[in-house]
């Protein structure tokens, strides 16, 4: 019974070796042989930018592979398009395609950026969702041996509000909600909604190694903490406990946060009132 087990296996195996073997024969045979593909070089993307009625250049990367690109001659014109059933954002609202193809090359290796135009005008944030643009190529032409890929690239085109959050504040802050602490902080930005403070914890001052205080970021008046090393050095954690918040009239910022210890976990409650 045994023997026959063991035999009833290995025809089993076999089949599933041989079917699987056909279905990736299938999937190969869905490029022509010899051909290159102009593809995008990543499979998604996103793009951030603040909702304040500026439009905004997107670059989304293109290249050539394939089995013999070092013999293709000449240059390639890609022709450019989104596709409509999957594209939730709407074309004149969100984004705009000012340029219908773009030309990679053979002096740049075939390497190429794609513009397109993100728009901001009337958008209201926060929104439900983030709108998703599915790019992708119709054709290719102006070498041989060259075909376009048909997989697109899935853009997701973020609305930040408008948030100015940098500048020096006053901050009392409550360690275990026992000890009070009262300093200065200046805060700064580093990017699209997101900021540095200049202390972090207890040490006021900074620690003397790593990048002094810790990141936040601000999406439409909700701030949150991202996991991170403490001062980007050590391998303890500073995370949020919750969302933070931005009082739109004083603009006084309230985060609580936690920095994690062997001995145990201390909580941060501190509020930055702009000086």
């Amino acid at each position: 019974m045994k023997r026959f087990n063991h035999i009833f296996l290995i025809l089993f195996l076999g089949v599933f070796f041989f079917a699987s073997c056909d279905d990736e024969a299938k999937e190969v045979e869905l490029v022509p042989d010899g051909k290159n593909l102009v593809v995008f070089e990543a499979t998604t993307q996103s793009a951030t930018e603040v909702a304040d009625g500026t439009e905004y250049k997107v670059l989304v990367k293109v290249k050539l592979q394939g089995p013999s690109t070092d013999k293709v001659e000449g240059d390639i014109t890609v022709n450019v398009g989104y596709d409509e059933t999957l594209t939730t954002a709407v074309e004149g609202t969100h984004f705009r395609l000012d340029n219908p193809s773009i030309v990679l090359k053979q002096s740049n290796n075939y390497l190429g950026l794609y513009e397109f135009t993100m728009i901001t005008d009337g958008i209201v944030t926060p929104l439900a969702k983030s709108p998703l643009l599915y790019l992708t190529f119709s054709s290719a032409t102006g070498a041989e041996n060259v075909i376009a890929s048909g997989k697109p690239i899935r853009i997701t085109l973020n609305y930040a509000c408008p948030s100015e959050l940098q500048g020096s504040y006053s901050v009392v802050m409550v360690r275990d909600g026992t000890t009070t602490y009262t300093f200065q902080d200046n805060i700064i930005k580093t990017g699209v909604g997101t900021y540095r403070t200049s202390e972090v914890g207890h040490w006021i001052g900074g620690l003397g190694v790593g990048t002094n205080g810790y990141t936040f970021t601000d999406v439409c008046g909700v701030i949150n903490v991202p996991e991170q090393n403490l001062v980007d050095y050590y391998s303890n954690k500073v995370y949020g406990n919750g969302p933070g918040t931005v009082d739109e009239e004083t603009g006084v910022i309230t985060i609580s946060y936690t920095i994690t210890f062997a001995a145990g976990d201390r909580v941060y409650e501190c509020v930055y009132t702009p000086n």
